[in-house]
């Protein structure tokens, strides 16, 4: 249920078509009639005298031509005619019953697919993760363009075919009543192979969907990383994966089609079966003179015998399109009815305090994992317009401690506050528009230079980009280009080196002019040189704004105001200035040390 209301705005379509359609089948379900008394009245020697048997066949010849002033040519040509007529009518309800269903599909697949993508864009990063990027791409493309073949069938062929079997039956048994044994011989048979067939093949495309899953997951991850498949040569074993996913898919799909290809064959057999038993009906009666029988009713016979059980065919393909349609939908209301695990709060916003960022008896796990926590039991306070470096051993916990603020993660134990606000009292938008953030992995998109830097303040002018991008570090090299702030650059940043990107983010922030300023191991790519009058630059420009800052280098860190040490156990015993901790934090005093030796880093 919790789909069919995204078909609910586009009603009048979805009852409209299904009318249209059963205009089209009862044009359709005329015309072997018609046909009958063509061949009948106008080819047959006695025709004329036949006629008056056929109280409507003579009617419309009597009201048109008058009794007995007309010829066998003009019943050929009568009957014909309505036929043009009958098929015109026809062809114009089922263009627009065409139209109708396809209006009512497409926007019941568009907002659909805009719905799962603005829940997709609201779940946490733990839960993008369970999903994969694969298995949503699928769900967002696949099986909603699933969702939507089957509306448009619902809309047209649930309608065409059972009429087409209700009225075929019908017209069949109006023509002879013993054409009626030849479908209570024929149609059990396609029904029980039907059964059969589907009983096995059902399952099977849940199974499907799942190893397309896989493939794409595949494919995802080696385009993006197809810089690092290449510098390890390791095409051939990216390719070897790639060739078992695929043959999973295969293996499967073959499974299902092998199931499936049972019912066309049975379908011919059965259909040519009948067609010969109403001919050996037909024509024993025909040749025994038995009353009502007659060529004509043997040739409409042949082609409603044919309809009926060709919409029986449907009915199957039917049920086939069900049984996808029910898996590919119970894969849209998982991610419909997964609600975002970091949830808005109430407040819209708030005046900057004196202490900008607080972590009281923070703990932190990441989702799913047990033993040691990543932070344990963090006390640490940022003031206002303070410079916070963060600095600690690889995996020590640095960059999680900082996704703690803009909540891409919540603390398992304690709270971070925001301006003395509870961040999970924040709207999200909100409490992330405070935020200038610059991750370790620079995420570029497919868009101008310019386009890029708006991502951090869409109203943001040129003046106000170039001034940023100044202050980055970044306008040299963007001058550089041929069209400079024009230039279109790849998806990723592809077409930009490491430290072309991360100016390029801190751009992004710094055109943001926010409240808290995060850098994430931001300027790593960057030499001393560069880094320096990038960070004289970013003084000057964020006076009064919070910065927080993660680096492994002591150079990035040494002139903040303090600078943080997580320590192995993820833990913050010290908290002061360089020269501070060189006496009293024996860890920082080790880094300092690891990155002398290492060739005077730390200058």
């Amino acid at each position: 249920m919790k789909l069919t209301k995204y078909i609910k705005p586009y009603l009048p379509f979805a009852i409209l078509s299904p009318l249209l359609m059963i205009g089209e089948v009862m044009a359709d379900l005329c015309l072997p009639y018609l046909m009958s008394f063509i061949v009948d009245f106008g080819i047959a020697d006695n025709g004329l005298t036949k006629i008056l048997e056929n109280s409507f066949a003579s009617g419309v010849m009597n009201l048109l031509f008058g009794a007995g002033q007309y010829t066998r040519m003009h019943i050929i040509v009568t009957f014909g005619i309505m036929m043009i007529t009958i098929t015109l009518i026809g062809g114009f309800f089922g263009t627009f019953c065409a139209y109708a269903a396809a209006r009512a599909s497409q926007g019941y697949g568009n907002d659909l697919r805009c719905d799962a993508y603005r829940r997709v864009m609201s779940l946490s990063i733990e839960q993008t993760d369970r999903f994969t990027t694969g298995s949503l791409v699928t769900r967002m493309t696949g099986d909603i363009a699933m969702l939507v073949e089957f509306v448009e069938m619902l809309l047209r062929m649930f309608v065409r075919a059972p009429m087409f079997l209700i009225g075929g039956t019908v017209m069949l048994l109006t023509l002879n009543i013993k054409f009626g044994t030849v479908l209570l011989c024929a149609l059990p048979v396609l029904l029980i192979s039907i059964i059969l067939v589907l009983s096995r093949a059902v399952p099977l495309y849940s199974v499907v969907q799942s190893k397309l899953d896989r493939v794409n997951a595949v494919v995802q991850e080696n385009v993006s990383g197809a810089r690092v498949v290449k510098a390890y040569v390791r095409e051939e074993y990216e390719n070897d994966r790639f060739n078992r996913a695929n043959g999973e898919l295969r293996d499967v799909n073959y499974r299902v089609l092998k199931l499936m290809s049972v019912l066309h064959p049975t379908m011919n057999i059965v259909q040519n079966l009948a067609i010969l038993a109403i001919i050996a009906l037909g024509g024993m009666a025909i040749s025994d003179g038995v009353d009502g029988m007659s060529t004509g009713i043997l040739m409409a016979g042949v082609n409603y015998v044919t309809s009926i059980l060709h919409s029986v065919m449907m009915v199957t393909m039917m049920f086939q399109s069900v049984s996808r349609a029910m898996a590919s939908g119970k894969r849209i209301r998982e991610v419909l009815d997964t609600e975002p695990v970091i949830a808005d709060g109430h407040v819209r916003g708030c005046e900057m305090g004196d202490v900008a960022v607080s972590f009281r008896n923070v703990s932190f796990h990441y989702p799913g994992t047990t033993g040691r926590p990543v932070l344990n039991h963090i006390n640490l306070d940022v003031r206002r317009g303070e410079t916070l470096a963060i600095i600690g051993a690889t995996g020590s916990g640095k960059s999680s401690l900082v996704q703690l603020i803009p909540r891409f993660y919540d603390p398992t134990e304690g709270e971070v506050l925001v301006s003395g606000v509870p961040v999970k009292d924040y709207r999200l938008s909100d409490l992330r528009c405070k935020l200038g953030f610059v991750m370790q992995k620079s995420e570029l998109f497919s868009d101008t230079i310019k386009g890029n830097i708006r991502w951090g303040r869409k109203d943001a002018t040129d003046e106000q980009i170039e001034d940023a991008a100044r202050a980055a570090q970044a306008h040299d090299f963007i001058s550089g280009f041929a069209q400079g702030y024009d230039t279109f650059i790849a998806e990723k940043g592809a077409s930009l080196s490491g430290g072309q990107k991360q100016r390029m983010s801190i751009t992004r922030a710094l055109v943001r002019r926010p409240e808290i300023m995060i850098l994430d191991d931001a300027t790593s790519a960057l030499d001393l040189s560069t880094e320096a009058r990038l960070r004289t630059a970013m003084r000057e420009r964020l006076r009064g704004s919070t910065v927080i800052m993660v680096a492994q280098r002591i150079a990035s860190v040494k002139h903040a105001d303090r600078i943080a040490v997580i320590e192995a156990d993820g833990s913050i015993l010290h908290c002061a200035p360089h020269e501070e901790l060189l006496r009293i934090s024996p860890t920082y005093l080790d880094i300092v040390r690891s990155q002398e030796n290492q060739g005077g880093a730390v200058r």
